[in-house]
């Protein structure tokens, strides 16, 4: 989950990271007694999920409250790169001598954290990183001993920080590490991170992706979630606790283990191309310790989605048995009633396989068609989607 720049402030400073005071407004009104409260030259920033918002117009200096508010009706409601501006941030002002980067991240290619960072970097980091390589240094650090200060000095040596720097950055490195740790993220940038014109090392931006694996852990984490562009069909299944990710097609799927799924998926896909290019729908993992209570749950979210045209079951009865799987079915379209209009195409195979299919062949469900093996059921469904 990536956060707005204004939360990544917010847990910056819990940490004892260096920001600036920012105040988050919804309406230009807002942002008039925001640059108010922060007196003196203040910058008004787009809140997107998305880079380049100072290029597109997304972030503007003001000089006072009226400048501010005036300045922030250009943002609000300003397109960058597909994402709609409908908050900003005010952020008081800073006299910047310099502009560094940094940032810690999860390195899955070497199951390790990696440091990068430069003393020439800025907002400009990506071009630097491509034509001089050799001025962002890239230090690995070992999970299990982490960023202590010895460590922060190696890295702002590694990026040619001088002498007189160091002393000022490594605690703030330290500082930010304790953030990628302490909140279970995958990433934590920097840029710029700044000495300003007073000596004092800042946070100007902060990028933070959380790992949602982690979030157990983490159950404030959950008033992080940005409600209004979250799908509300994964919203719906994360309530459940579902495995879901919405895609682009017709047939909607379910399974019982991520490895049947992502064949399921394939199949389908194949068969597509015999009926009209019709393609999967979603990803749903209902879990192999599933029961028929889960079941029930995901055919109410897959068959919510209106751009769904036929459901493909896909289930080999392991810990959940082929008749429980069953009864989860005929219990959910029994709930469903009307609302479940869109033919589900059934198979099911391994444990208590000859009871499952006795129990949706007794139930005689207009809408189910049971069919014995994957490329089979597959065609079906994809025929379906096409009728």
């Amino acid at each position: 989950m990536d956060l707005f720049e204004y939360q990544a402030r917010d847990m910056f400073e819990a940490y004892g990271v260096p920001v600036l005071a920012g105040i988050v407004a919804d309406s230009p009104a807002e942002v008039h007694a925001a640059a108010e409260n922060l007196g003196g030259t203040v910058v008004v920033k787009a809140q997107v999920k998305i880079g380049g918002r100072g290029k597109a117009g997304g972030a503007k200096v003001a000089h006072n409250a009226a400048d501010a508010e005036e300045v922030s009706k250009a943002i609000f409601g300003l397109d960058i790169k597909g994402h709609v501006v409908k908050r900003v941030m005010v952020a008081a002002g800073a006299k910047i001598a310099q502009e560094f980067y940094f940032s810690v991240l999860l390195d899955r290619a070497n199951r390790s954290f990696l440091s990068l960072a430069s003393f020439e970097g800025g907002v400009e980091i990506e071009i630097l990183a491509v034509e001089r390589p050799e001025a962002l240094a890239r230090i690995e650090v070992n999970p299990a001993e982490g960023v202590d200060l010895a460590k922060a000095t190696e890295i702002a040596m590694a990026a040619s920080f001088p002498a007189e720097l160091i002393e000022k950055i490594a605690p703030v490195i330290v500082k930010l590490y304790s953030v990628f740790t302490g909140e279970d993220a995958t990433l934590v940038e920097v840029n710029p991170l700044v000495l300003t014109e007073d000596g004092e090392i800042v946070a100007l931006d902060g990028k933070v992706t959380l790992d949602e694996n982690a979030g157990f852990r983490h159950p404030e984490h959950e008033a992080l979630v940005d409600t209004d562009a979250e799908d509300p069909l994964e919203a719906k299944a994360k309530k459940a606790n579902l495995n879901y990710v919405k895609l682009d097609g017709e047939v909607g799927i379910i399974g019982n283990g991520a490895g049947l799924v992502m064949s399921t998926l394939d199949v389908v896909s194949y068969a597509g191309e015999r009926h009209g290019g019709v393609r999967p729908a979603n990803f749903l993992d209902i879990g192999g310790g599933a029961s028929a209570e889960v079941m029930a749950a995901g055919l109410d979210v897959i068959l919510g989605d209106p751009q769904v045209k036929s459901v493909f079951v896909n289930v080999f009865g392991g810990i959940t048995a082929c008749d429980a799987v069953a009864n989860g079915i005929v219990g959910a379209l029994a709930v469903l009633g009307d609302a479940a209009t869109k033919p589900l195409v059934v198979r099911l195979d391994g444990n208590n396989v000859v009871e499952g299919r006795q129990i949706l062949k007794d139930a005689a469900h207009p809408l189910v068609t049971v069919v014995d093996t994957m490329d089979e059921a597959a065609d079906k469904a994809a025929e379906f989607a096409n009728a």
